[in-house]
């Protein structure tokens, strides 16, 4: 089936605004504005949120407090449902978690922004489904698009639970990690719609395992660096000095930095292998932005620059990730195994 070039880039518009809400999210986490929204969808009880604090009841800590003592609550029977005692009781028994910050302008519009970008995110592929079930109908593309939808309705719920918690570290990774699949998903529904990335990508048979072990050693990596950036979130609590984080981090740190060279170098076999070969440009690209990634993680190790590497560093990986999903999609082995 053919579909219309409008529709093919109704869906990558889709996509760039799924990477804008991970572009967004980091910045949120930076700045330290996750909780500049204390409700879920609305902020302050507002659709849009006011921009000073005279626009607010006097006691709206204590009722937003409230709200998510009640939405905690119900989470942690859901965790206990699940056969999750332990996390239920540790989120239950945590009295930090009620504790409402004061009203701050900038951070309650950053945050509203990022929930703004995953509005729209949502609506493209709800339109998306529409636009599917009304002219395609082709099973296969409903199915996906559909089952992609409600993760991004999951994705959405899931945030006012990482909101609830007061951005407990477990549910920020799990948040993200969401998110990487929904990016995935999205990237394979345009390999099927797309006469452009229906071509495959012939690999030498070397070339196709290293990619795939690259691909499995990025998502590791991704999930190393949200324990890392956790991790380097509470020793800045108790005041330990950027200077002092290497020896605090403990083994997942050199772990996640020796694994980062060893995707440097199987991609440079791959990027050799390609050159000498096919010259795919999504091959190069992988490696450019692999670059740029080791560069961002080099400075944000020992450069006083934290809040600018840290959300290059997420979107160079969170490229990667998608380059590399596409590769594994249309890649096949040119050599017979």
């Amino acid at each position: 089936m053919n579909f219309s070039r409008s529709f093919v880039r109704f869906n990558w518009l889709a996509l760039v605004l799924i990477y804008l809400i991970v572009v967004a999210g980091s910045f949120v986490r930076i700045t330290g504005s996750g909780m500049g929204c204390p409700d879920w969808p609305k902020c302050f009880g507002q659709w849009v949120p006011p921009t000073e604090a005279s626009e607010l009841p006097s006691d709206y800590k204590e009722v937003f407090s409230e709200k998510r003592e009640k939405k905690i609550q119900k989470f942690s029977k859901m965790l206990d449902a699940m056969g999750l005692t332990e996390t239920a009781d540790a989120l239950r028994n945590d009295p930090e978690l009620t504790k409402e910050e004061d009203f701050n302008a900038s951070k309650t519009w950053t945050e509203y922004i990022n929930r703004l970008l995953g509005f729209l995110a949502g609506n493209a592929m709800l339109a998306a489904f529409i636009w599917i079930l009304l002219k395609y109908r082709k099973r296969k593309v409903v199915l996906l698009t559909g089952f992609n939808l409600v993760l991004m309705v999951i994705q959405a719920w899931f945030g006012s639970i990482v909101v609830a918690s007061n951005l407990v570290p477990w549910t920020i990774t799990v948040h993200m990690f969401l998110a990487l699949v929904i990016i995935g998903l999205q990237l394979y529904l345009i390999r099927i719609i797309s006469p452009s990335q229906r071509e495959p990508i012939n690999l030498t048979k070397s070339s196709f395992y290293l990619i795939w072990a690259c691909f499995g050693i990025v998502i590791y990596q991704m999930f190393l660096g949200t324990q890392v950036r956790e991790a380097i979130d509470e020793l800045t609590k108790i005041g330990v000095g950027r200077e002092a984080w290497t020896d605090e981090l403990g083994m997942q740190f050199y772990i996640h930095r020796s694994f980062s060279w060893l995707v440097l170098i199987l991609l440079s076999i791959v990027a050799y292998i390609n050159e000498r070969g096919a010259k795919h440009t999504t091959l190069r690209a992988t490696y450019i932005f692999l670059a740029l990634e080791l560069i961002s993680g080099v400075l944000l190790a020992n450069a006083d620059m934290p809040g600018l590497l840290q959300t290059s560093h997420l979107i160079f990986a969170t490229i990667i990730f998608g380059i590399l999903t596409m590769v594994v999609i249309r890649g096949r082995k040119s050599i017979p195994a």
